[in-house]
């Protein structure tokens, strides 16, 4: 078994530098238009988080994402979902570039009627955002494949000792049972 030196392995490729009309491809466009969003904003100018609550069924993070963005850039959005079934809690975190801009979407979408339900939508100080509320964020939402896990789950090797203690807990389980049907006159075997 031979070993390669420094000199053996093939020199390393240069990180490749967008340019503006390089862009050719949709993920290149799409880091040069977040460069240019981010410096577009004045350094004075704090972003803007919008608390949006009672979300219809079926307006989930792309229709919210395509809804929004007429108001102004989304820098973060995060719809709360349940993490067992992924289903949605009805609420979402919407952060604007601007405070501006969510001070806008806030008193615009405040009693707004969408599909049934009346939306209710305020602005979040910033005393009350938190890192943690945007874990999560800016992610396509994918469902678990929970029957897989669970038959996984099930299907485990377990160690000897483990399976050991399930054989004599099924040995009991069966031995008090057949005490009972004897009491109750049945004659029957597990065997």
């Amino acid at each position: 078994m031979s070993t390669k030196s420094q000199s053996d392995r093939p020199p390393k490729r240069p990180r490749l530098q967008i340019d503006k009309k390089d862009a050719t491809n949709a993920v290149d466009s799409i880091a040069l238009l977040e460069k240019e969003d981010t410096e577009k904003r004045p350094s004075g100018e704090s972003p803007g988080v919008v608390y949006l609550g009672r979300i219809p069924h079926g307006f989930y993070e792309d229709e919210m994402r395509a809804y929004f963005s007429q108001f102004g850039t989304i820098d973060r959005l995060r719809l709360c979902r349940n993490k067992a079934t992924g289903k949605s809690k009805h609420y979402a975190f919407i952060q604007f570039s601007s405070s501006e801009v969510a001070q806008i979407v806030a008193e615009t979408m405040n009693n707004y009627l969408l599909y049934g339900h009346i939306l209710k939508c305020k602005t979040l100080p910033e005393s009350d955002c938190d890192e943690k509320m945007w874990v999560g964020a800016n992610r396509k939402w994918k469902t678990a494949p929970l029957a897989k896990i669970r038959r996984l789950k099930h299907e485990r090797r377990r160690p000897p000792e483990v399976w050991n203690r399930l054989q004599r807990k099924e040995g009991s389980r069966r031995l008090s049972k057949a005490k009972k049907w004897e009491t109750a006159g049945i004659s029957y075997s597990l065997d």
